[in-house]
């Protein structure tokens, strides 16, 4: 009995620690916002969202079902949330999961991702043998391909709205976000398999995505190491120099500012300031986030 409740302080200790630090975060970088998840409710195997402050406070569970919800972005004015519900479609919900509303039907579509003006969503979807880029307005309604776009994975806007950044073979292009036509091509290190969800800061100059990294430790695939990931940023304006952030983590959400990102590591929600390598975890309580997808920082 005694080890046991000493376990549990220490849980509250560390749990309060982490707290405070992600409190320390938020007051640095002003108003407390929303950053949305998707994570197991008590650890279970059926994923759904959750939202909770950069603060650590208000973690709330605002989406149930029976089929995973993942792939979290805000509306421009931080009230709503498009996200993917596995094998069902694209769906949109009020911050606190009311007014849920589906908006496609295919069952494969993915990566939603709302224009800064508020007026358009991207999204992927399979079109004959590959994974293309389709626009919709907020309602669901004019879904359509951008017919001159590559083969691709999660969108990015540009921050005027009138690009999109998305993730091809090998590098990163910017297309219209009318037609889809390649308006210019930056020569990132990307891994086709493993960047697709690639993401853009919000003003548009830095990269963030998953790339192989140098294994450690003895061999134990076989007669090699197992492939290792860590996540890397590099900037636009010079692509080919990634710089690595940290090690086994998911896909990068970025703050508002473009300064910070967050993602989960180890199974725990992290906040890292990009420029220092500053890292604070935010507690969840029990519900595991998950590293599918990248968790989406509240705009405003």
């Amino acid at each position: 009995m005694r080890v046991t409740a000493r376990r549990a302080i220490l849980a509250v200790a560390i749990g309060l620690l982490g707290l405070a630090a992600a409190q320390a975060v938020a007051s640095a970088q002003g108003t407390p916002r929303w950053i949305v998840f998707s994570g197991e409710p008590g650890g279970t195997a059926l994923p759904q969202l959750f939202r909770i402050q950069t603060t650590g406070a208000g973690l709330e569970q605002i989406t149930t079902g029976a089929k995973p919800a993942t792939q979290p972005a805000f509306s421009p004015d931080g009230t709503r949330v498009v996200f993917t519900r596995l094998g069902s479609g694209i769906f949109r919900a009020n911050l606190d999961g009311t007014g849920l509303k589906r908006l496609t039907s295919g069952v494969r579509d993915t990566y939603p991702v709302w224009s800064p003006d508020g007026k358009r969503i991207a999204f992927v979807r399979p079109y004959r043998t590959q994974w293309r880029v389709h626009v919709m307005s907020p309602s669901g309604a004019g879904q359509r391909r951008l017919p001159q776009a590559p083969p691709t994975g999660r969108p990015t806007w540009t921050p005027n709205g009138k690009s999109i950044f998305i993730p091809t073979a090998a590098s990163i292009a910017r297309i219209d976000a009318r037609t889809g036509r390649v308006q210019k091509r930056y020569a990132a290190s990307l891994d086709p398999a493993i960047s697709q969800g690639m993401t853009v800061s919000p003003d548009g100059r830095t990269f963030a995505f998953i790339a192989r990294r140098p294994p450690t430790g003895p061999p134990d695939c076989g007669e090699s190491n197992c492939p290792a990931y860590a996540l890397y940023v590099s900037a636009a304006a010079t692509p080919g120099r990634r710089r690595r952030l940290a090690n086994d983590t998911g896909p990068a959400g970025w703050s508002p500012d473009s300064k910070t990102v967050v993602f989960v590591v180890r199974g725990a929600l992290t906040i890292e300031v990009v420029s220092s390598g500053t890292q604070t975890r935010i507690p969840t309580v029990g519900h595991v986030p998950g590293g599918d997808a990248s968790p989406a920082w509240q705009p405003r």
